[in-house]
């Protein structure tokens, strides 16, 4: 439903050597965002087994607010800037609970 609480998994692979620095962007980008509104939930997770692996685990009232996070100076600033540091794409998932 178009209201209802809606959760992002967001799974990123830094470039080899780069691990340290993506790590800190998303630590940068955690700050940020959770002052957000409509945010409920905003972690990143470095792989325990595989350094180069990050994971954000995402939580918006709904999905209004995540669009309007999407359109933030700071994750258009951290697009725009990835792929000098990212392997990869990111691997973007939304999810809604089930009840």
């Amino acid at each position: 439903m178009e209201n209802e609480r809606v959760t992002v998994v967001a799974r990123m692979r830094a470039k080899p050597g780069m691990q340290d620095l993506v790590k800190l962007i998303l630590q940068q980008l955690v700050a940020e965002t959770r002052t957000e509104a409509g945010c409920l939930t905003y972690d990143a997770h470095q792989s325990a087994t595989d350094p180069d692996l990050f994971l954000f685990y995402e939580t918006w009232e709904n999905r209004d607010f995540l669009e309007r996070h999407s359109e933030t100076s700071h994750i258009e600033a951290f697009r725009r800037q990835a792929a000098d540091f990212l392997a990869e794409p990111s691997e973007i998932t939304i999810w809604e609970k089930l009840d």
